[in-house]
């Protein structure tokens, strides 16, 4: 692969109930188990700020691709929904549901549109085959 951007982190803390900040600042937040986990749910937690990165990567390989066929995706939007899960062999998993809305095509057109993006997207290029992932097109 050649390396076209590379994002720095580093969490401190007690991972889940600690600190994150990007190498430049831009990203400082405080983290929390979520409520239904047991936790205070004071902060963000990293099933949440995965789901807003897919949500916008997605988003951007939607319009990449839509852009190269003239389809007018004015008004798109990407939902991301992230679930943290127990898995059989006794470790953790995740499973994500992407919700597409293109209201100004047919829906034949925005879910070929949509299957494109999963192919091009590199949060789905990276889960691919490791984890459940849902594309659901909705006619709003």
């Amino acid at each position: 692969m050649k390396t076209l951007y590379t994002a720095e982190a580093l969490a401190t803390g007690e991972g889940r109930d600690g600190h994150g900040r990007t190498s430049d600042g831009k990203l400082d937040l405080d983290l929390a188990t979520p409520t239904e986990l047991g936790g205070s749910g004071e902060g963000t937690n990293p099933e949440q700020l995965f789901a807003v990165g897919y949500a916008a990567c997605f988003h951007s390989a939607l319009r990449l691709v839509a852009r190269a066929e003239k389809a007018d995706v004015s008004d798109s939007a990407v939902g991301a929904r992230v679930s943290l899960g127990q898995l059989d062999t006794g470790g953790f998993g995740l499973a994500v549901e992407l919700e597409v809305t293109l209201p100004n095509l047919d829906h034949d057109t925005a879910q070929a549109l949509t299957e494109k993006a999963h192919q091009v997207c590199p949060y789905s290029n990276a889960t691919r085959g490791n984890i459940d992932v849902t594309l659901t097109v909705t006619d709003d």
